[in-house]
């Protein structure tokens, strides 16, 4: 069976322009990991001169492998071919909420949310989970959140969010906005704000919320928890205990805009405060090389790591030794290698996947000295 998928428009007119051959690539990663090698070649068609990607099924879709394609982040609309005719398929999105939750905010630097759902997709579809998303909730730490488009693809997607970001800013645009919108959508939820203290001294601002997108779930118990904290990202450990998440997700400094907090001032040594506060990282490699091994403490055996980055402040061999230093097993193969796409004259992006192998040794003992610490974290909030 042939099927027809049709091209969410863009307003991004450069991203539009890339969307076509990152869907294809997309398609046969879906293909790979939840249609058991039945998906045929995959390729873009014009068909009564619109642009489609087309891609046949031995034995046609099921309904729940429907289910799971229909959350391909460009699919617009998906057709059976018969013939000439194109017979529309009924999609059944993951969707939770109303798509401003992603659209409505505007900000100079703000990631393309497609390509937010692309980066999140290709992550899910290198884990051991992703034949897993009807039927489970899972777990997202975005560890450079900014103003959370990652967090809210999570939310829409009905998973458990969570996210770090060391720009005061940032995490308070994100705080006054998702409580704004909660309330304004009249969604059932609680949610507090507040300092992390630890010695008497606070360490952190943290927003957590317990939300539920029907008033019966959340009676029922049936929530999502959302848990952004303000702090460095290499201080993830600290308030995240380890394999809590099932997906890592981030887009690391493109060197342009975004930066995380050094614990030098610039010149070796040990800084006092003050300074360490106000020097940025904006080499991916400088803050990856620091923040990885931390990330990867908090993933699930199975799970995966999905990084987006400038390809011209940093080569993709050199970002892929990162994550491979850190005991991660790099996807670098197939349709992992066709993402890279160009932003603007100063940015190609590219996507960079790994997958945490499962590996029973030394889990408990670093389960009870995570726990141990996100608890006594817990105490000061």
């Amino acid at each position: 069976m042939k099927y027809a998928l049709l091209i969410l428009p863009s307003s991004n007119r450069v991203y539009a322009d890339s969307s076509i051959a990152l869907t294809r690539a997309e398609v046969e990663l879906f293909g790979q990991a939840l249609l058991g090698g039945r998906l045929g070649e995959v390729e873009p068609e014009l068909i009564g001169g619109v642009p489609y990607v087309t891609f046949g099924v031995d034995g046609g879709l099921s309904r729940r492998e429907v289910a799971l394609l229909s959350n391909v982040s460009t699919a617009y609309a998906v057709f059976a071919a018969e013939g000439e005719l194109l017979r529309p398929v009924e999609l059944s999105r993951l969707d939770r909420f109303d798509d401003d939750l992603i659209t409505i905010q505007k900000y100079q630097g703000k990631t393309n949310e497609q390509f937010t759902k692309l980066l999140v997709n290709v992550t899910l579809l290198a884990s051991e989970f992703g034949g897993q998303v009807l039927d489970r909730k899972l777990a997202v730490l975005d560890p450079l959140c900014g103003r959370g488009t990652t967090l809210n693809q999570a939310l829409m997607y009905g998973w458990d969010a969570a996210g770090l970001d060391v720009d005061l800013k940032d995490f308070d645009a994100y705080a006054a906005f998702i409580q704004t919108w909660l309330k304004r959508k009249r969604i059932k939820h609680q949610a507090q704000i507040g300092p992390v203290r630890r010695e008497r001294r606070v360490v952190a601002r943290r927003l957590t919320i317990t939300l539920a997108a029907e008033k019966g779930d959340y009676k029922a118990g049936l929530t999502q928890q959302l848990d952004v904290v303000n702090a460095d990202t290499r201080q993830a450990g600290e308030f995240f205990g380890p394999e809590s998440f099932h997906l890592v997700v981030a887009d690391a400094p493109y060197g342009v805009r975004h930066g995380s907090r050094t614990a030098a001032g610039g010149s070796g040594g040990s800084p006092t405060r003050a300074s360490a506060a106000k020097v940025l990282v904006r080499s991916p490699l400088d803050l990856l090389s620091s923040a990885v091994p931390g990330w990867a403490r908090l993933l699930k055996p199975g799970g995966a790591v999905g990084i987006s980055w400038n390809t011209f402040v940093a080569r993709r061999e050199a970002a892929a030794q990162v994550l491979a230093d850190a005991g991660l097993e790099v996807m670098d193969y197939g349709p992992y290698l066709q993402l890279a796409h160009r932003v603007d004259q100063a940015i190609n992006r590219d996507i960079l996947v790994a997958r945490k192998v499962v590996n029973t040794a030394n889990r408990g003992a670093a389960s009870a000295v995570g726990a141990a610490r996100v608890a006594a974290d817990s105490d000061g909030e």
